[in-house]
């Protein structure tokens, strides 16, 4: 019998994985109070899965910091709180309408309306309240044009905003976390990723995901190149559009008001993989949010968005 053979060479998603890890690992050597995004969709889902391997035994270091607009689908914040108490992690919670309340916030009015660009304010109050010096995201460079340009580390100024000219180099795996007083640091893992890669990975490592992700009925109304949700309430239909129900599942999840649905028969991660590596759209397509300007990310992000 001839001796087994043994490869050296890793998979794509396990180089991925390798890169993440280094990344999570030198945001916990750089900095003092890392907190890490965490919004129950499929990348922050991923980045704390990795978080863990990366500390494993140890728990995850960071605490899981959730932006809470109030309009979130009732299966995302079910979703939230069971996989913390899985991960025996900390939560921190900002809630936008405590920034309302406070009148650091004004509330968006009109058949449109959604809390998506005020989250913005809640998210850098939640840094200040907490102190933290670094938040760890799951963005990625291949969903928006916006979010190609971010580094791994990625500077934000004393008022949280962000300057692409400002970005500091980096050289191979050199990281830059240098910051003065009031600065901070948003951190991507997942950078190199894409959606096909979260995908095949959630489904290599059988990761559990909220059921919003696979095709489900749903009623639902079409507005522009979406079908928003009709059940939760947070988004009503103007007299010209019907509610409808529908087999459907989000590509993205977000908040309900700009989160938009697809229609699909993907009721299993196989199914899921192979409906990615056929589709023609984005997946950001379906987001009200990212509509509204041809640069409507990146102006959010200026802004201190995530």
């Amino acid at each position: 019998m001839s001796p087994a053979t043994v490869s050296f060479q890793l998979s794509h998603l396990r180089e991925l994985e390798s890169e993440a890890i280094f990344v999570l690992r030198e945001t916990a050597a750089q900095f003092e109070n890392p907190g890490l995004l965490f919004s129950g969709g499929k990348d922050s889902i991923v980045m704390a899965h990795l978080a863990r391997k990366a500390f494993h035994p140890a728990k995850i270091p960071f605490p899981l910091v959730h932006v809470d607009t109030g309009h979130n689908f009732p299966e995302t914040i079910a979703y939230r709180d069971q996989f913390v108490r899985d991960y025996e992690a900390h939560l921190v919670v900002g809630y936008v309408q405590d920034s309302i309340d406070r009148g650091t916030a004004v509330e968006e009015t009109g058949p449109t309306a959604s809390r998506n660009s005020i989250q913005t304010v809640t998210l850098l109050e939640t840094i200040e309240e907490h102190d933290f010096d670094a938040m760890l995201g799951g963005g990625r460079r291949d969903e928006e044009k916006a979010r190609a340009k971010e580094r791994f580390f990625s500077h934000r100024d004393a008022f949280g905003q962000w300057e692409p000219k400002n970005q500091r180099p980096e050289l191979w795996n050199i990281f830059n976390g240098r910051k003065a007083f009031g600065e901070h640091f948003r951190v991507f893992p997942l950078s190199n990723w894409t959606e096909m890669d979260v995908w095949q990975y959630i489904q290599a490592e059988n990761i559990p995901l909220p059921n919003l992700y696979f095709s489900h009925p749903r009623r639902v109304f079409q507005r522009g190149k979406a079908w928003l949700d009709a059940e939760t309430g947070f988004v009503h239909p103007l007299p010209d559009e019907n509610v409808e129900e529908r087999i459907v599942r989000f590509r993205t999840i977000g908040d309900v008001t700009c989160t938009g649905a697809v229609d699909s028969i993907a009721s299993s991660l196989d199914h899921i993989v192979a409906e990615v590596a056929a589709a023609r759209q984005t997946e950001r397509g379906t987001r009200a949010d990212d509509q509204r300007s041809e640069t409507a990310m990146e102006d959010r992000k200026r802004e201190g968005y995530f």
